[in-house]
């Protein structure tokens, strides 16, 4: 019996057969590299980081509704000022010349003591206090700052005594070892050493001393990233991270760059970015969910806002931020409250929250410092409310502007916010709410504060 093989039929069968096999490895092998790309730290890409980026095109918006700097304070920002300097009047040190993170509480932060001195200068900038007051509380705190004990001799610890200077822990207790460095808190603190060097290069000679004793290759590493350094609570014992996630990474970033340290590999926006669609904007997070690393990949208005204020925003913060602030503008249509959240200190346990667009997996979802979900804190945030009502100029940042009514104690200072569920006006006052504030509205007529070109000297 003769057998006839048609050889074509076969090949066609085989290329039947072998196409959706080759899709079927293409996808597993697509999908692998994906993984690879969202668990691995910034110094493991390879050139898998260049392929990602250029995939991650960041669209720009049509427009933007930017306000216009002013050419005068009104009557209103000056009250709105004063009030705001009132908490620091009531929370200054003489003996140290620093400030409380926290009404009445003698303890402050790294992140807090930048706060503090935004906040001593822009209410120089806007006339609120002469120059003798200034000159002596800048000298003062940078003094002290040249002094402090620093964590492993190396570095600023995170929490300070403001009366004494020593290392304290987050209960201000004295600790002789300290409790670790930030490096998101040490770049917002180099925002304020570049401030200094551009406007008030007389206090230039000082404020080199103050970083000068830093070990900053501790943070930025051999990878051009930001690490910082805390203790586990299960060893209770010291560990180097990864630190900052997108929006707060790029932001510190730009403190460390300014100042002629490389921090270029953290400032990359498109290294774990990754788009999620709410009410139809693409809002942007960082793939570092906290499953897999360390910290939680929160998406809020705090960044962007500072990078507003202080830098001006880039190319890409200036689209991002605009996201986090479009996305806020619906819900509020949608829940008919006022919406502007971030991170904050709140009146009761568990005293801080990070009110989240975006965090873990989860939308509009609060968190405590601890990781517990706080949803009962949820609340219009009166730093944010205030920033954001002096970066944009449309309807929705009037309604903000409106929303802080009933929010400010002229004896006081701002309190932090208006809880959502109960509409309670949340009690807490604070150093950064109270700073951002100030900075907002030294902002009004100078544009980002590390940029602006006015001479000071004839005040």
């Amino acid at each position: 019996m003769k057998i006839v093989i048609d050889l074509g039929k076969i090949g066609r069968f085989f290329r039947r057969l072998v196409k959706p096999l080759v899709m079927l490895s293409a996808l597993y092998i697509g999908a692998n590299i994906v993984l690879f790309i969202e668990k691995a730290r910034p110094s493991d890409f390879g050139f898998y980081k260049d392929i990602f980026s250029k995939e991650m095109v960041i669209k720009p918006s049509k427009s933007y509704p930017i306000r216009k700097i002013q050419d005068s304070l009104t009557p209103q920002d000056l009250e709105d000022a004063k009030i705001a300097w009132k908490y620091f009047e009531n929370n200054y040190q003489p003996k140290t010349g620093l400030f409380n993170s926290v009404d009445l509480y003698p303890a402050t932060t790294f992140w807090d003591i930048s706060s503090s001195f935004h906040a001593l200068m822009s209410a120089y900038e806007i006339k609120l206090i002469d120059s003798t007051e200034f000159h002596q509380k800048m000298l003062k705190a940078i003094k002290s700052l040249q002094t402090i004990p620093l964590f492993d001799k190396e570095l600023p610890n995170k929490v300070y005594s403001t009366l004494t200077l020593s290392m304290v822990d987050y209960s201000n207790h004295n600790t002789s070892e300290g409790v670790g460095w930030s490096a998101m808190d040490i770049g917002r603190f180099f925002g304020v050493v570049e401030r200094i060097h551009k406007f008030y290069p007389e206090f230039t000679p000082e404020i080199n001393k103050v970083v000068d004793r830093w070990n900053i290759s501790r943070v930025l590493g051999k990878d051009a990233t930001l690490h910082g350094i805390g203790f586990s609570f299960k060893d209770k014992h010291p560990k180097i991270v990864q630190e900052g996630k997108l929006g707060y990474e790029e932001y510190a970033s730009k403190g460390y760059i300014v100042n002629d340290f490389d921090a270029t590999e953290s400032y990359k926006y498109t290294d774990f970015l990754k788009f999620h669609t709410i009410y139809g904007v693409e809002i942007a997070a960082d793939t570092r969910e906290v499953s897999y690393h360390p910290a939680y990949n929160y998406v809020l208005s705090e960044p962007y806002i500072l990078d507003g204020l202080e830098y001006g925003w880039d190319i890409n913060s200036k689209e991002l931020a605009y996201r986090v602030y479009k996305v806020q503008k619906i819900r509020s249509k949608i829940k008919g409250l006022p919406i502007a959240v971030s991170e904050d200190h709140v009146d009761k346990p568990p005293y801080f929250i990070y009110n989240s667009i975006y965090a873990n997996g989860k939308k509009w979802i609060c968190y405590a410092e601890n990781g517990d979900e706080a949803e009962d804190f949820k609340q219009l945030s009166t730093k944010a409310a205030y920033a954001w009502s002096t970066l944009y100029n449309d309807d929705y940042s009037k309604t903000l502007k409106k929303a802080l009514h009933g929010l400010a104690n002229s004896n006081k200072g701002w309190y932090a916010g208006r809880y959502d569920k109960t509409q309670k006006i949340n009690k807490a006052l604070t150093a950064n709410t109270n700073g951002v504030i100030l900075e907002a509205i030294a902002y009004k007529v100078k544009g980002p504060l590390l940029k602006y070109q006015k001479n000071l000297s004839k005040k």
